[in-house]
């Protein structure tokens, strides 16, 4: 079975050479908006693509307004802090996610708090999370949610879109809606994924999205904060410009703020990027029906989008029998210049967050013991 998945994805991508995990790809007008950045000298933080990029984003995403960052894991920050999470409080997310997440959390002084996710999404259980609040949950005559084990409030809930695959978005917000709590979609990893017709990002209080190379759309490296708050939305492109006011040459500043504004020279290759984007999904797809098929023929099973869903498939996701077979599938692709890659080692079992709460990690472990992502980069 490696072998011939080795033989069918390189005449997938038709190549001989090293496969990559995800590629970028620039087939749209990125060279000519580059030049043009250059040419204004505006290069940095400040120019007309910086605008414009917000703006396409928040159409895009179907929200009210779009703050551009220098990458994920700061608009996750701001997203946590103009969402009121403060030192001392506990934020609800998954263990099977990318450490800038926990990361995010922790800058806030605040700390994780691991709940199992669904074999089906691969996101953030919300049976789980039901399961959770109303074992150690209540809400208190301040109005806010608090942990009756730990005595610490609840303020956050971030499920992540894992490798673009929508969460129970409605079940989870439900429950925040229910405990007073904040929900923050983590959806770096699914910018074309729709949920009910939905495009992920537009369901919580705030959300944030990722440009990284590896994205299916690129800005180098860049982030994005989406609400529809228009108060929020103020207040986190405030932070993330240093907290500076506005003036003509003082340089006056009222509270520690975040050098975290996106450059223009990167937002103008997301404007280029974002005009492929609706080709880069279906292309990707099409990739995962490829993979699919494959695999119902070889009795290999991959991770498919759920009846409520339409992933963009960012990273395509074989499900191994045991780790053992993970292990050897990851061996020999690797061996043959075939780029195939384990999902994160599960953030429960890290050294920074080991100490953290979790809850019954069943799935979670059980998924990391056997997914294996495989080569998705759009072909065109």
């Amino acid at each position: 079975m490696f072998n011939d998945f080795v033989h069918f994805v390189r005449d997938l991508f038709g190549s001989q050479e090293f496969i990559a995990l995800h590629e970028p790809r620039f087939v749209g007008k990125e060279k000519q908006y580059l030049e043009k950045t250059i040419d204004s000298t505006f290069v940095s933080s400040v120019g007309e693509y910086v605008d414009e990029f917000e703006t396409k984003i928040a159409e895009f995403a179907d929200v009210g307004y779009a703050v551009a960052t220098v990458n994920g894991t700061s608009a996750l920050h701001v997203a946590l802090i103009v969402a009121g999470v403060e030192r001392g409080d506990e934020v609800i997310t998954q263990s099977l996610t990318f450490i800038a997440t926990c990361n995010a959390i922790q800058y806030c002084d605040a700390e994780p708090v691991f709940v199992d996710v669904s074999k089906e999404t691969l996101g953030l259980s919300a049976h789980a999370v039901k399961e959770f609040l109303e074992e150690y949950a209540e809400i208190r005559n301040d109005g806010f949610c608090w942990n009756k084990s730990t005595n610490k409030r609840i303020k956050a809930c971030v499920p992540m879109h894992t490798f673009g695959f929508p969460v129970e978005l409605d079940e989870i917000k439900q429950l925040c809606d229910q405990y007073k709590i904040n929900l923050i979609e983590d959806a770096a990893e699914s910018l074309g994924s729709l949920y009910k017709g939905r495009n992920t990002g537009n369901d919580g209080l705030l959300a944030i999205l990722s440009f990284n190379g590896n994205k299916i759309i690129t800005t180098g490296g860049g982030g994005m904060i989406l609400t529809s708050d228009e108060l929020l939305a103020k207040k986190a492109k405030h932070l993330t410009t240093t907290a500076k006011q506005s003036n003509t040459w003082l340089f006056e500043h009222d509270q520690v703020g975040f050098n975290y504004r996106l450059p223009n020279l990167n937002a103008a290759l997301g404007v280029a990027q974002l005009e492929s984007l609706p080709a880069f999904v279906e292309s990707k797809r099409q990739l995962a029906k490829e993979y699919h098929n494959w695999g119902e023929i070889h009795g290999v099973k991959f991770v498919v989008e759920q009846p409520c869903s339409r992933a963009n498939y960012w990273l395509n996701t074989m499900l191994t029998v045991d780790q053992e077979q993970r292990d050897g599938v990851l061996h020999y692709t690797n061996s043959h210049q075939v780029m195939t890659r384990p999902a994160w080692t599960p953030m429960h079992r890290s050294q920074p967050y080991g100490h953290c709460f979790a809850a019954d990690m069943t799935n979670t472990d059980w998924l990391f013991q056997r997914l294996v992502n495989v080569p998705s980069s759009v072909i065109l």
